[in-house]
This record gives C-alpha cells, sequence and structure tokens, in this order.
C-alpha cells in the first residue's frame, strides 16, 4: 500500500473535509478509484477541488454532516502500488527505494535504505548503515549517481568529513 494522502480537518456542515494530496497533481488522486484508509476503510471520493498548492477540499461517499466527516480526521489514504503508473526514467516512488542496497561510488558497501524523508529542502534518503548507524544522503544526482531498480542497488557519493580549518576561532 502506498501513502497518497492524508485527511485534514472538516470544511463546512456538509460532509466535505480538507486532504494533503502527495500525488504529483494533487487532483489525481481522485483517479485511482476507491481509497483505503489506515483503518482498512474503503472510501470513495466524489467531489474534488483544489485548495491551494496540495491542499484539496474534498467529499467522500456518504458523507454527509461535520459531525461524520470529523471522525475521518488525521486518517491516512492509501492505493495499492500496482494502481500506480510506473514511474519515468529518473523517477523513483520512495516505497520503491525503502531496502535496497547501498555501495560507494568505490564500490564498498554502505549499508541499506531505511526511509526516505523531506524535511521541507529536499528528497533526503535514511541509510542504515552497516554498523547500525543512520546517516541522511541528500536524493541528488550529485550525492546519488546510480540507482539499479532491477540490481536493487543505489550508489551514492558520500560527503567527505572535513576537520575544521585552522582559520576558524570560537571568538566572535
Amino acid at each position: 500500500m502506498i501513502l497518497v494522502g492524508v485527511i485534514g480537518a472538516p470544511h463546512g456542515v456538509k460532509g466535505e473535509l480538507r486532504l494533503k494530496s502527495f500525488t504529483a497533481d494533487p487532483l489525481a488522486i481522485a483517479d485511482y478509484g476507491p481509497l483505503t484508509d489506515d483503518k482498512g476503510e474503503t472510501l470513495l471520493l466524489t467531489k474534488v477541488r483544489l485548495l491551494k498548492d496540495d491542499m484539496l477540499v474534498v467529499k467522500f461517499d456518504g458523507i454527509d454532516g461535520r459531525d461524520e466527516a470529523a471522525k475521518l480526521t488525521r486518517r491516512e489514504l492509501f492505493v495499492l502500488r500496482s494502481q500506480l503508473p510506473p514511474p519515468d526514467e529518473d523517477e523513483f516512488y520512495f516505497s520503491d527505494l525503502i531496502g535496497l542496497a547501498v555501495k560507494t561510488i568505490a564500490g564498498e558497501d554502505f549499508g541499506i535504505i531505511h526511509a526516505v524523508e523531506n524535511y521541507g529542502a529536499g528528497d533526503v534518503l535514511d541509510i542504515k548503515k552497516n554498523d547500525g548507524e543512520h546517516v541522511l544522503v541528500p536524493f541528488t544526482k550529485a550525492a546519488v549517481p546510480h540507482v539499479d531498480m532491477a540490481a536493487r542497488l543505489v550508489t551514492i557519493d558520500p560527503p567527505l568529513e572535513t576537520e575544521a580549518r585552522e582559520d576558524e576561532t570560537d571568538a566572535p
């Protein structure tokens, strides 16, 4: 199951809700048919309109009032991976990256991808190194020059740790 959105607060009194969409085109969330929430319930979108950016105002079949809508707040919405279109070249579904082996450009085993995060400055790979430590690597072409989905292998060019420069001082 792939997370495609999260239901927010009710919007008005007629059962509409805010929905944060994680699809590339926010309105495309309506193209997948029935969605499954994190409680295993099936929800069918009947109305979808863009509020701004990735935030939508939606209506689900059978949800007709504010109180009913409020019960859905904070539920995550999923689709089956098989419902998604294949990614373009050099595009990846984050769920497909999790668990891939990671090597350095020097060919050394480094670890596995534990998660893919985005804290606002771009996508980052959370890699669990072979020693158990976690490191974050920016998911950019410079830091991750090669992703081989068939081989289930990612090659990284990790930044070198550098010592503080001698001309740096603690003085203000």
